[in-house]
Order: structure tokens, then C-alpha cells, then sequence
């Protein structure tokens, strides 16, 4: 039957693949299913014979062989006033639209698909865990909103796969990307320096949060190398109006401040809003440096000078780990941290 009569017919078959690459049905198999030990090269002349013919994986079919579904939840785990606040929250924040984007576009390449879940409650996190458990997903893509989520002990306890997305606020065996945050904390507060400020305060996040911890003390840790062994600071929330108000609070004890860090761009956007409203010029009064260079870094006016971690590499990277880990359940836990970079613009 040659080509043409065979596209009539019906779609392409695995027989069709393993007779344009002169191998067994059984190899072709081996190679889809993604068997290990099969030759590189023969791997790569079934690759060639799949392009050729238009072959599609029924993926049905292969999760009865691999025991995989081919589906990663991906969730946003912590906790909020009520689901609706939570939600909202999730959907409007910058930084974890780039987690789903990072995540979506390495899985993608893999023929993964993210499931979005959200787990602000004890319930929630129970259907979470439930839904991995009974073989719905492979495992789970964990960015966590509150210090004490017990969802990563949770999938550990049950052993389930799951990667975090930043340090456990205790230890736990799980692996996690993260960012050097001591660092990014430094270049802020060097930046700031450099610029000859000299009444310098920040705003920190949650205090309870292991990123909020490593920022201000990293800020600290750096200002004090410059000679500064007092830096005031106000808590905030990783929040618009939770920057406001700290900024409100800062200008109140330290009214003559000329620079401020916050620890993420929502909370220095709130701060310039804050600044506006008392007659401070930035940066001519008050520089003003932010943490994350996420889409608010470029929305402010002026749009804020900034501490960037590659949030989307780091969530390709948090994929990668929770597939490697799929693939080869008995490797240790591990730990990739990404180095920040300082991104100059208008507000210092």
C-alpha cells in the first residue's frame, strides 16, 4: 500500500513508522514510550521516521504502558481571606504570571500540560494532594504564598512528586529552586549607596517568609559596609497597598529619608503612589529601588529601578526537576539557585 492510499485509509501507525525506519514495531514502541537503553542513534532515526510519516502519540495508550499521564498540577498553595480574595490575588499578581509562563513554555516542549490548582485551605490542599494521588497528574509544581503551607510535607508524607518554587521556610526533603536573595538585597543597598543617599530605610515582605528574611538581612548585612549600622525598616505585605501604608508609616518616624528599598516592585509601586501624595519627588527627593523586575517594574512612574530574578528560567528549572524527578523516583532532592542582576531605570 504505498503512502497516499495508506493517508486515506487512516492516520499513521506505528507499523508505518517502523517501516520508514527499518526497525521493529517493538523499538519504535520502546522509543515513544521513552524506554531507556535504546541507542541514541536509533532514537534518533524513529524521531526521523515519526517527522516523516505525521505519527501522533496517542496518549492514552501510552499512559497505560509509562503508568504516566502526562499532566503536572501546578499550584498556587497558601492562604487567603476567602477563594474569591485568593484568586484574585493569583490572577493580578505579576510574579506569578511568570511563573505559569515559564512553567508553560518548558512544558510545552515536553509534551506536558499544567494543570492550574489553587490550595488556600485545608480542603483544597486535600483535593490537590487527592487528585495527584489518584494518578490525575504526575506530580505537582508548588509556589507557596504562606511560611507554614503544610502542602510540601503533605506530597513528601505521601510520597508524591513535588518541586517548590523558593526555600521551605523549615527544612524538608524536597527539592526547590530559589534566588540568591542575600545578593539581590546587596545590590540594591550598593546601588543606593553609590548614589550618595544617606537616610536609607526599606520595606520589607512578611517577616515570616524565608525570601522577606534573606532580603532585609542581605540589605542590612551590605548597608553596613557602607558605613550605615542603622537601616529603618517597615513589614510589609508583597502588596500594592501594603507599600503604601509602609511608606506611610517610614515618612511618618523618618520624614527626612532620601532612599527606600522595597523588597518586591507591587510594594515599591505602592511606596512611589505614597511618595506622590506628600510632594516627594523621585529620585530627586527619595530613591526608590523595587525586587523582582516584574511587569509593575515598567507600569510605575518613573518606572522603578530594580533587582531581577529570571523568574521564568527558574520555573523552566523547577519543571525540570519535578520530570527528572518523575523519571527517576530514587534520586535525592535538589536545589538550583539562580544569581540576580540590578536593572537601572528612572526611580534611583
Amino acid at each position: 500500500m504505498d503512502d497516499a492510499l495508506r493517508a486515506a485509509v487512516g492516520p499513521p501507525t506505528l507499523e508505518d513508522v517502523a517501516r520508514v525506519a527499518g526497525v521493529s514495531r517493538a523499538t519504535v514502541s520502546r522509543v515513544v514510550n521513552g524506554t531507556r537503553n535504546v541507542d541514541p542513534r536509533i532514537q534518533d532515526t524513529v524521531r526521523q521516521a515519526i517527522a516523516t510519516t505525521g505519527y501522533a502519540l496517542n496518549r492514552a495508550a501510552r499512559s497505560l504502558v509509562t503508568r504516566r499521564t502526562g499532566n503536572i498540577a501546578l499550584v498556587v498553595s497558601g492562604a487567603g481571606a476567602d477563594a474569591e480574595s485568593f484568586s484574585a490575588g493569583v490572577f493580578t499578581d505579576p510574579f506569578f504570571g511568570r511563573v505559569a509562563a515559564g512553567v508553560v513554555k518548558f512544558l510545552r516542549t515536553q509534551g506536558v500540560h499544567p494543570v492550574l490548582m489553587l490550595a488556600e485551605t485545608d480542603d483544597a490542599r486535600a483535593d490537590v494532594l487527592a487528585y495527584v494521588r489518584h494518578g490525575n497528574a504526575d506530580g505537582a509544581l508548588i509556589v507557596s504564598t504562606h511560611a507554614e503551607d503544610p502542602l510540601p510535607a503533605l506530597f513528601i508524607d505521601a510520597g508524591a512528586h513535588a518541586v517548590l518554587f523558593a526555600r521551605p521556610a523549615r527544612p524538608l526533603p524536597i527539592s526547590y529552586v530559589d534566588l540568591a536573595h542575600h545578593t539581590g538585597a546587596a545590590l540594591a543597598a550598593d546601588h543606593l549607596a553609590g548614589r550618595g543617599r544617606r537616610r536609607i530605610a526599606t520595606i520589607t515582605g512578611p517577616l515570616d517568609v524565608p525570601a522577606s528574611q534573606d532580603r532585609l538581612t542581605g540589605f542590612r548585612d551590605a548597608m553596613s559596609r557602607h558605613g550605615y549600622p542603622y537601616i529603618p525598616i517597615a513589614e510589609g505585605d508583597f502588596r500594592q497597598d501594603g507599600g503604601e501604608l509602609a511608606m506611610e508609616r517610614l515618612l511618618a518616624e523618618h520624614p527626612h529619608l532620601d532612599g527606600v528599598f522595597a523588597a518586591n516592585d507591587l510594594m515599591a509601586q505602592g511606596a512611589l503612589l505614597t511618595l506622590h501624595n506628600h510632594g516627594r519627588r523621585v529620585p530627586d527627593d527619595v530613591a526608590v529601588v523595587g525586587f523582582d523586575d516584574s511587569s509593575a517594574a515598567v507600569a510605575s512612574r518613573p518606572q522603578l529601578t530594580t533587582v531581577r530574578q529570571p523568574v521564568e528560567l527558574m520555573a523552566a528549572e523547577m519543571a525540570r526537576l519535578l520530570l527528572a524527578r518523575i523519571e527517576n523516583p530514587e534520586q535525592p532532592p535538589r536545589s538550583t539557585i539562580f544569581e540576580p542582576t540590578l536593572v537601572v531605570r528612572q526611580s534611583a
